[in-house]
């Protein structure tokens, strides 16, 4: 019977909000709290390792800040715009901890395209190229995410190898692998909370393709959750891609990405040798 009335009263709510965003033009903004569970994970690395309590107390600050991070999302019947909230902390410290603080992300909901806007070693690119299909299964699971009723979604993903976490590294001959073994691709489980209350095919991040605003995000130690939305502001944002920068492809970025962190690594690698051999440093 709870079913039921559930289902009755989701159905109403899909089509008085269907209504409502069709007759007018729509516009919303949600904010999102973005967590990553690795504060444990690092602090026994941490405590392992030789270095000084201050210097422990300095990579756990900076460790949550970059992992625990608010941003919003702009977003219109097609299209959306996702960034992080400007900091109050000051502009010295902002770009010690956070140089990802002026990245844009654009996604064309309608020709399923997006347009990330990046600073990266002090040049700005646009990153042009397909929004990732998610093959998301509706699940029957309902919850409540503040006022909004959501159902449950879940898919799996080839696990982005670009993902990189903070670790200790150790000498090379540690490190070495067998190279004729193929590696097997890992797998990401995602399981998303959206809410048909809000029919927009859209949500955090690269996050889209289900029947309402995502709500929740929750892939492997990252979890994206809603804390505000606010339905037609008083001020409306100009819902469009980033123009000033270089543009490439997300594989072509890949590669200049992937040809600085070697160069960084080369660089470890000299002064390592200069010092100490037992010394561990820190790579992101």
């Amino acid at each position: 019977m709870i079913k039921i009335i559930i289902k009755i009263t989701l159905s109403i709510l899909i089509l008085l909000s269907a209504l409502f965003v069709k007759a007018q033009d729509f516009q919303g903004k949600a904010v999102y709290q973005t967590k990553i569970n690795m504060g444990n994970d690092v602090k026994k690395r941490l405590d392992s390792s030789k270095i000084s309590e201050d210097r422990k107390a300095f990579f756990m600050k900076m460790i949550k800040k970059r992992m625990e991070k608010v941003y919003e999302l702009d977003f219109s019947k097609t299209a959306s715009i996702y960034k992080e909230q400007k900091s109050l902390a000051a502009p010295s410290e902002n770009a010690r901890f956070n140089r990802s603080a002026n990245d844009l992300l654009f996604k064309d909901i309608k020709n399923k395209t997006f347009t990330n806007k990046k600073e990266t070693f002090g040049k700005v690119f646009l990153i042009k190229d397909d929004l990732k299909t998610y093959d998301w299964k509706l699940e029957k699971e309902t919850k409540m995410i503040g006022n909004y009723l959501c159902l449950k979604a879940t898919a799996e993903t080839e696990l982005d190898k670009r993902t990189r976490f903070m670790r200790f590294t150790k000498k090379e001959s540690e490190k070495k692998k067998d190279s004729s073994k193929v590696e097997e691709p890992k797998m990401l489980k995602i399981t998303a909370w959206y809410t048909p209350e809000i029919p927009v095919n859209n949500g955090p991040k690269n996050y889209h393709g289900l029947p309402g605003l995502i709500l929740e995000v929750n892939a492997g130690k990252t979890q994206i959750l809603c804390t505000k939305i606010v339905l037609n502001p008083k001020e409306s944002v100009e819902i469009v891609a980033s123009k000033k920068g270089t543009e490439i492809t997300q594989k072509e970025y890949d590669k200049v990405m992937k040809k600085k962190m070697e160069e960084m690594k080369d660089r470890f690698k000299s002064k390592r040798k200069k010092g100490s051999k037992s010394s561990r440093h820190i790579r992101f």
